[in-house]
């Protein structure tokens, strides 16, 4: 799926965690997001959840997307592009969610940060090749 041999070649920024880091990071991230979205759901709230759903749906979409882009097309500009649009997105999302539920909008902060930092390496790949 990935072209790690790819990704090996490249120059990485500083601070660039090992690589056994990625896959345990998104397990808990993503058990974060999905309690995050299942407290969400369940929230009573006279207050619309639309906006919320709808910036679940994008934040989720350019999540998946950035993959292909960075690894498959090896364009680490263009995927640059979609992770800001990523770190957008899930701002919103928070937004959206904190109103509804302040957990459900908390339990997506360090998603957030990840994303941040995730968008520093992206940025430095950029940069240094």
């Amino acid at each position: 799926m990935t072209d790690l041999i790819w990704y090996d070649t490249l120059t990485k920024p500083m601070f660039m965690p090992p690589g056994g880091v990625f896959a345990p990071a998104w397990v808990f991230l993503y058990v974060s997001i999905l309690v995050a979205l299942l407290i969400f759901i369940t929230a009573k709230t006279p207050l619309s959840k639309k906006e919320g759903y709808v910036y679940f749906g994008l934040q989720m979409f350019f999540n998946i997307l950035w993959i292909p882009v960075f690894f498959i097309l090896h364009n680490p500009a263009l995927a640059l592009g979609v992770i800001i649009i990523l770190d957008i997105f899930t701002f919103m999302n928070i937004r959206g969610f904190y109103k509804c539920s302040k957990l459900a909008g908390l339990l997506l902060v360090p998603y957030f940060l990840w994303l941040l930092f995730a968008t520093y390496l992206n940025a430095g790949v950029v940069f240094l090749n």
